[in-house]
């Protein structure tokens, strides 16, 4: 048995710890002591830790006796809690979805000889592991991710809610989106080329840009086509278009009756309760990933997963945690069962292009019931 501290103990976090526990001994950490209160409550076997990710001290003082730690913190303080946390010693297993290239710790990663595996959610996570795994079967010609988390019953005006924080959503209709095509990366707004795309059990959603493609535009970049798009239901894209050119996205401060703010705040904070998935309500995430490439016989193949999960009645697990949680959990046990023990900043293609890491990943989420469903179909 392992000790593992988990840092961020919002829904995802909580299943992470929650899975953990379950061959582990655990400890989980917070700023907000109610939040923790709330997990012990729910999970009495974990232990919880107040905890100020921003004060590097405390973080690196109450991180060193554990053999493992877990990044689960907001967007926003996610490079910094890394480098911290690689620059302690610690080994990580990171799904933060910061905008900072991870791979620039490689070299910390690799003096202080510890093993980093990032962003290993479901997207990007499980279609990079994905790519990885047919990376080394295929001449890869195309790569595409399509994935949204929604909520099952359509609530006007969004139609959308979140596991996570309102900030982090909305750092993926504000930050620029790249994808490569014909071997040139594009850089695009997000938001950009809506297209309306049919899905089993959910009919039809709307796909546009965000920047998804993250680390392997440059761990793969002799693939000429790739591209990553986020999923909603039709209509969503333009009344967040409406917010977003009105300014409520500005981080410009502003003065409001003798206050400083930015419109930013003020809208994370009235979406907050728009969007704030409860803790029972019925959700699902859909995820298609499609590979076209060369095979040893000369032939054109596609390959495509889907993905399809929803709300775990079971376990009251949202969908999101589950496919996020479940494949960080994964990579925790992969790497604490010897299976990878390669040193420095591994994205999770990296990790996946090896056999026996890629089938540990789907076995591990199979008896969890998470399913990616493979079909193949030969184009020449």
């Amino acid at each position: 048995m392992k000790h593992i501290i988990v840092l961020g103990a919002g829904m995802v976090g909580s299943a992470i710890a929650a899975d953990m526990a379950e061959k582990h001994k655990v400890t989980i950490a917070d700023l907000n002591q109610h939040i923790l209160e709330k997990v012990k409550k729910k999970h009495s076997d974990l232990d919880i830790l107040p905890l100020d990710v921003t004060d590097k001290k405390k973080l690196q003082d109450h991180i060193k006796p554990f053999d493992l730690v877990i990044c689960a913190v907001p967007g926003f303080l996610g490079f910094q809690t890394l480098k911290s946390i690689i620059d302690a010693g610690k080994n990580v297993i990171d799904i933060s979805f910061f905008s900072e290239n991870a791979l620039e710790l490689d070299t910390l990663a690799k003096e202080k000889n510890i093993t980093a595996i990032v962003d290993c959610g479901v997207a990007p996570g499980m279609d990079n592991i994905i790519l990885g795994h047919y990376n080394e079967k295929l001449k890869l010609s195309h790569f595409e991710c399509l994935v949204g988390g929604l909520p099952k019953i359509k609530k006007w005006p969004f139609c959308y809610k979140a596991p996570f924080s309102p900030i982090d959503v909305i750092e993926e209709y504000t930050r620029p989106a790249r994808y490569v095509e014909n071997d040139v990366e594009v850089v695009r707004e997000p938001l950009t080329d809506c297209e309306y795309i049919e899905f089993e059990k959910v009919g039809t959603l709307e796909s546009f840009n965000t920047d998804g493609l993250r680390s392997i535009i440059h761990t793969m970049p002799h693939i000429p086509n790739m591209k990553e798009k986020t999923l909603r239901y039709p209509g969503h894209v333009e009344y967040i278009k409406v917010l977003k050119e009105s300014g409520f996205f500005s981080e410009e401060k502003i003065d409001l009756n003798g206050k400083t703010v930015t419109p930013l705040e003020f809208t994370s904070k009235i979406l907050f309760n728009e969007w704030k998935l409860g803790e029972k309500e019925a959700e699902l995430t859909v995820m298609r990933v499609t590979l076209k490439g060369e095979n040893d016989q000369g032939q054109t193949e596609e390959i495509v997963y889907n993905l399809h999960d929803e709300y775990c009645e079971e376990t009251g697990v949202s969908s999101m945690s589950r496919t996020t949680g479940y494949t960080a959990t994964a990579a925790a046990n992969l790497f604490l069962d010897g299976l990878f023990t390669e040193k420095g900043i591994f994205p999770p293609e990296l990790v996946g292009k090896h056999e026996v890491c890629f089938q540990y990943f789907m076995k591990y989420l199979e008896e969890r019931k998470v399913y990616y469903k493979k079909s193949s179909r030969l184009l020449t």
